[in-house]
This record gives structure tokens, C-alpha cells and sequence, in this order.
């Protein structure tokens, strides 16, 4: 069904096809049941997941908003010139289990952004203004104290250099551990085998070596996976990922977003992932952000970068846009292929 526009809009009435599973193990049936546009919220929260048809766009009130940003401004004072902007106006959600991600060029706002939303801008010469929602909770106007009880346990980081997360006098290990300790109250010991847990998890072998090592003693890829166990361990509800793969090699790199994207479908953590690189985003992400001087100009589907329904900037930072003269299109450089590792 679509519009004068061309765009596609939601029928009153949707049909969808549930895969079932029989009694008998290893078959499957496919049961085809009607949907009323007023009932994708309660279907979808006692449990079924319901594949959206091919095209439509996934309607907002199918997803619980997890974290709602309204109008977020950020402005850097100066004390010889004028007040810069660094984000004008920034508005969007992020539901539960669903991957975020926010690409433009360098110096949009994205990282400026992330640290917004965590409260790391507080000081005199930033101003800070608009609405960040978590869980029915204003993050914009709460106190440094309350913030450090959020971060970790429910919001966290993995920021594009491990150095930045990692301090260089502690063991990799202990380091996780002190997450645990600091958030979960546990005893020193069941904080050590749970940090040794996620050493596991996130494939660092072996874990002895790997926990007692410091960080001056691991290669970039093993500081990166280090990170990501730290902010994972206290399994949070949204990951903001900061450049995560910035500075990994092509192969490292491919390792790490399917460890990413294993990680995210076993905890059903949502996430925010700020990368300027199409191939990341298109191996993760469920839609796009795309910002530009400290804007968002345009929110996309990975359904559109297939069809090539893109704005022209947008396009540009894909990779997908026209050529120039002869009007042949540019070679694709955005992939949907899994990575494969040699």
C-alpha cells in the first residue's frame, strides 16, 4: 500500500506468517494469522517474534522506546569567541533490542552525542539542554553521584581507544572485576571468576594469562575484546559503542563485529553504534541515523540501503549515490554479506 509519494504505509489490517514448532522434532509449520494494526504492541510482548513483511517499515509503537532523546542541544562556551554548537536539536529513540546506528562525517556530533547522553560534558563551559529519557527517568539534570550508579550497570561504553576505559597500573582481569564489585556488591572471589566468565566469552584465551596481563601487555584487538567484556559485565540494557572498530585491522575487525553481533542476540542488549563506516553499520545495524553539522538529516532503514531509497546525502556516506557525468552509478562498497574470517 503506498502513498501519492511513493512511500509505503501501514494497511489497517496486516497479515503475518509465525514459524511454529511441531511436537514431532525438526518439523516445522508456517500458521498465517491476522493482525490489527492496534495489535502489534501486545503480540509482540507476549513473546512471538513477528517478522515485518518486505518493505514495510517497522511501526514505532511495535517497540518499546528504551531510551527517548528530545531536542538534545550541546554547546561548547568560549570565553574570546563566540558559543559553539556542537548538536542542534538532536531527537530520536532507541527500542529495546534494537541496534542504532549514527554515522557522518568527522565532526558532526556523534561522539559529543554519546557523551552527552552519559553525563560526561558536566562542566562550566558546556551547556547541556533538551530531554534524555531512560526508562522513564531525565538523565539531562541528574547529579554526577547518580550518574556514576547508572553507568556500567544500565548505560555503558566501549569507546573507540581501550587506552581511554583502561587504566594502565591494573590487570585486564581485575579490571572487569571492579565493574562487578562496584555495581553488584559481590565478594572479591565470585568477582574474579565472573570477570574470568567473560574473559571466556568474549574469546580471550587463555584466561589466566589474559586476566593477570596489563594492558601494555595485549595487542589493540585484545583490548578492544577487554572493553567489551567490561561493558557487557554487568549485562546493561543499552551499549553505546563509540568507533568500536576505529582502530582494529580489516581482519580483527570482522572478528569483533560478529562477536558484537553474538553478544547483542544472546543478552538482548539495544544498542547505539557510532561508526562512520558503512561496512559496520550495514553488519549491525537495524536503521540509521545519519547526522550532518550537528543534525540528524535523515533516518533510514537497512530495507531502503537495499532498495537504494536514499536521500542524497545519505547516499553519499554510503557509497551508493550517482556517478558523476555519464550518470553510471559508483561501485557498491556497502556489503550485507556476514564477515568471513580466514
Amino acid at each position: 500500500m503506498s502513498n501519492a509519494n511513493g512511500r509505503v504505509g501501514y494497511r489497517r489490517e496486516l497479515f503475518v506468517s509465525v514459524c511454529c514448532a511441531k511436537r514431532s522434532p525438526g518439523r516445522l509449520c508456517w500458521r498465517r494469522l491476522k493482525l490489527r494494526r492496534g495489535d502489534w504492541k501486545a503480540f509482540i510482548f507476549n513473546g512471538f517474534q513477528v517478522p515485518i513483511p518486505p518493505g514495510l517499515p517497522r511501526p514505532r509503537d511495535a517497540m518499546t522506546a528504551l531510551l527517548q532523546v528530545r531536542n538534545l542541544k550541546v554547546r561548547f562556551a568560549a570565553a574570546h569567541a563566540a558559543a559553539h554548537t556542537a548538536v542542534d536539536g538532536v531527537s530520536f529513540d532507541v527500542g529495546a533490542g534494537e541496534v542504532v546506528g549514527m554515522m557522518g562525517e568527522s565532526g558532526c556530533g556523534k561522539t559529543t552525542v554519546a557523551l552527552a547522553l552519559l553525563g560526561l560534558l558536566g562542566n562550566e563551559q558546556v551547556e547541556v539542554s533538551g530531554s534524555v529519557d531512560f526508562r522513564g527517568r531525565e538523565l539531562i539534570r541528574l547529579d554526577e553521584r547518580s550518574f556514576e550508579k547508572l553507568r556500567g550497570a544500565k548505560i555503558s561504553l566501549v569507546s573507540q581507544e581501550p587506552g581511554i576505559g583502561l587504566s594502565p597500573v591494573m590487570r585486564a582481569g581485575e579490571q572487569i572485576a571492579e565493574v562487578l564489585h562496584a555495581h553488584k556488591k559481590w565478594a572479591w572471589d565470585r568477582c574474579r571468576v565472573e570477570a574470568e566468565g567473560w574473559l571466556a566469552r568474549v574469546g580471550l584465551l587463555p584466561i589466566k594469562r589474559i586476566y593477570d596481563s596489563y594492558p601494555h601487555q595485549l595487542s589493540g584487538g585484545q583490548l578492544q575484546r577487554v572493553v567489551l567484556a567490561q561493558a557487557l559485565a554487568c549485562e546493561p540494557e543499552i551499549v553505546i559503542a563509540d568507533e568500536p572498530t576505529a582502530s582494529l585491522d580489516c581482519v580483527t575487525q570482522a572478528g569483533f563485529i560478529a562477536l558484537l553481533r553474538e553478544l547483542r542476540a544472546q543478552l538482548g542488549i539495544s544498542v547505539l553504534l557510532i561508526s562512520h563506516s558503512p561496512h559496520v553499520q550495514a553488519s549491525l545495524a537495524d536503521r540509521l541515523l545519519v547526522m550532518k553539522e550537528g543534525r540528524i538529516v535523515d533516518e533510514i532503514f537497512v530495507e531502503q540501503v537495499r532498495r537504494r531509497e536514499l536521500g542524497a546525502y545519505a547516499g553519499e556516506m554510503l557509497g551508493l549515490s550517482p556517478g558523476s557525468s555519464d550518470g553510471q552509478e559508483r561501485e557498491q562498497i556497502v556489503t550485507f554479506e556476514e564477515p568471513v574470517l580466514p
